[in-house]
């Protein structure tokens, strides 16, 4: 009897496993996709210091959130991040622009000591999300700073992608927007390869007028000799 009761006891054991299984499937986990940019043809190029990339707190998580209709979040349970979302919106951002600016030299804030770039762009993302029936949306914020720290340029961008509803449709076009915003940063950086070098450099002074040569000292002039009639001709000095 008491051997039955045993059997008993790990049939149901592993019943109860197995219904742990099926209730606990693996979550899948994602990245964004930084589409397919290619390495820069030039060793040199434009100098950038891409950041500081400042992410709203609420996308600081390994949760994929979903916006809801109501405009709550909630977290998703078919999915999450694989890591740091701001990590990837960094490589992504860095390997779209290096394509389409065809340089090699971009950098991720705070740069490298000795780097001096000819622009700095300063980014915010306030938001960045989708929902099953809401598209994907980013707004963000940049600014663009010349080497002498000057401001050239602000803009606010709000962008908008359509999906099909699933999480890795929700990704892709998440990845999309900002694949959009880094075409947009490229094209306002792109005019200002040196201009901020040209802008440093002092007006030209006229050059200085070559000195006058230095007369020779004159003699002093002897006053000629006037002659007085008198009863013995005199000279007077």
């Amino acid at each position: 009897m008491k051997v039955v009761r045993f059997r008993l006891v790990v049939v149901l054991a592993g019943l109860l496993g197995l219904a742990g299984c099926v209730h606990s499937p693996p979550v899948p986990m994602y990245q964004l996709d930084a589409g397919s940019p290619e390495v820069p043809s030039q060793k040199a190029g434009m100098s950038v210091l891409l950041g500081p990339v400042t992410v709203a707190d609420y996308l600081q998580r390994e949760t994929l959130l979903q916006r809801q209709v109501d405009g709550s979040l909630t977290a998703a349970s078919d999915g999450r991040w694989a890591g740091s979302l701001a990590a990837d919106i960094d490589q992504l951002l860095l390997r779209q622009l290096s394509w389409r600016l065809d340089s090699q030299r971009l950098v991720l804030a705070p740069g490298n000591p000795g780097f001096t770039p000819e622009v700095q762009v300063l980014l915010t993302i306030s938001r960045l999300d989708s929902g099953p029936q809401l598209p994907a949306v980013l707004e963000a914020q940049w600014r663009l700073l010349d080497r002498a720290g000057k401001l050239r340029d602000s803009r606010l961008v709000r962008l908008q992608e359509p999906h099909t509803g699933t999480a890795a449709d929700q990704v892709r076009a998440q990845s999309h927007l900002l694949q959009q915003l880094a075409e947009q940063l490229a094209a306002a950086v792109k005019p200002l390869e040196g201009q901020a070098a040209a802008a440093e450099e002092p007006a030209r002074k006229p050059a200085p007028a070559a000195p006058a040569k230095a007369k020779p000292p004159q003699q002093p002039k002897i006053p000629m000799a006037a002659p007085v009639r008198t009863d013995v001709e005199v000279f007077r000095f």
